[in-house]
């Protein structure tokens, strides 16, 4: 199979991968958690990225103990986190431009699918100046199941109208990998702030180092070629 391929469509997580959200996340996770007087180690934090609202209560109450107040200091984060969107905006991950802009140019329609709830995503988005990019959006809280279920980039392909083996996507998390190789979609992975298990590795189709890297992927009209789920 060739390396430079032309698929139907993109699918693009959000936090991390597109935006450079995550690191400031976990700064306001534990400027929040100090202020109701629980000292928070870094790892609890980086070890939610990717997971949906349950899993990140559910990760976040197991490492901190039943008392911690999870609903107050994740109400703190997110106003800390709006008062520093409002005041440095929401920040693009190098290459990024580069990339839509070569996807756009192959005719390649393009989707997010993102564990963020859709009204957050459509404001970070928006503040970040790309949702005119993006064809449909799969948010957090439109699926039962969140990463790495495969139920929210199966409702973004659906939402595209197309079939998931004709999607690539793009993810930066272990959930979020983990979510596109139980859908059947192709993975390419561009790391933020961790490495997946190599067992999750295994599933991933492309590995690269930034979005601009990734965009030498797609750049011959050649089609993505026969898919593994598929029989041949």
């Amino acid at each position: 199979m060739n390396s430079a391929v032309v698929p139907a469509a993109c699918i693009f997580d959000m936090d991390g991968l597109m935006l450079d959200t995550e690191r400031p996340a976990i700064r306001f996770w534990l400027m929040a958690a100090a202020e109701y007087g629980y000292p928070m180690d870094e790892s609890i934090p980086v070890s939610t990225v990717g997971m949906d609202e349950g899993d990140t209560r559910r990760r976040v109450m197991e490492a901190c103990g039943p008392d911690f107040p999870y609903e107050a200091v994740r109400a703190r984060l997110g106003v800390l986190y709006a008062e520093s969107m409002e005041r440095e905006g929401v920040g693009r991950k190098p290459g990024l431009e580069y990339l839509l802009d070569q996807l756009d140019g192959l005719g390649i329609i393009l989707a997010v699918a993102t564990s963020t709830p859709r009204a957050q995503a459509i404001a970070r988005l928006d503040r970040a100046g790309i949702l005119d990019r993006f064809k449909a959006l799969a948010c957090g809280d439109e699926v039962s199941r969140g990463k790495p279920a495969p139920d929210i980039y199966l409702l973004a392909a659906d939402r595209l109208g197309m079939d998931p083996v004709d999607c690539v996507g793009f993810e930066d998390s272990d959930p979020g990998l983990r979510s596109l190789a139980s859908a059947g979609i192709r993975s390419v992975f561009v790391k933020d702030m961790a490495d997946p298990s190599p067992e999750t590795l295994s599933t991933v189709w492309r590995s690269c180092a930034t979005l601009r890297d990734a965009a030498g992927l797609f750049q011959v009209k050649e089609g993505l070629g026969p898919h593994p789920r598929r029989a041949r």
